[in-house]
């Protein structure tokens, strides 16, 4: 069955289906998963124009806490408050976490509401059941694992 018996992450919880390629977790356990990810972006938009800017970030109540303020981030967060944070792999061919959400800026930073989150990596970064490392080909059906937080 190859994948379908793999060890979810022990920070994402769930159960691996081998039909759409993804660990179902609840967003609950968001800062546990987060907590592995030192940095990442937060990506906001206005008017077409994408605005990135590094942050670190950490779950608080639920929501996800940025300590770090941007002129530019909130004004486009003012216009729209749809926002992305993208925390790139901590290690070659590991996985991005990519959460989703609606952000507003507070006194101290950002606060994010968390709507969706993923860990995801091309397919073909993933091990072999050998243990090998597949050449870069993305000849999966979808090209991408991606796990569902």
């Amino acid at each position: 069955m190859g994948k379908a018996e793999s060890e979810p992450s022990p920070h994402v919880g769930g159960t691996w289906d081998s039909e759409v390629m993804s660990i179902v977790v609840d967003l609950q356990r968001l800062g546990e998963t987060l907590a592995d990810y030192p940095f990442g972006y937060l990506l906001t938009t206005s008017r077409g124009a994408v605005k990135a800017v590094t942050v670190s970030a950490r779950v608080v109540d639920g929501q996800v806490d940025i300590p770090v303020g941007s002129g530019g981030s909130a004004r486009n967060l003012a216009d729209n408050p749809t926002a992305t944070l993208l925390f790139p792999p901590t290690e070659p061919r590991g996985y991005s976490l990519i959460v989703d959400g609606t952000a507003s800026a507070t006194d101290h930073g950002f606060r994010l509401s968390p709507a969706t989150a993923v860990l995801h990596r091309p397919a073909d970064h993933a091990e072999a059941a050998d243990g090998s490392q597949p050449a870069h080909t993305h000849d999966s059906s979808c090209g991408h694992d991606c796990r569902p937080v």
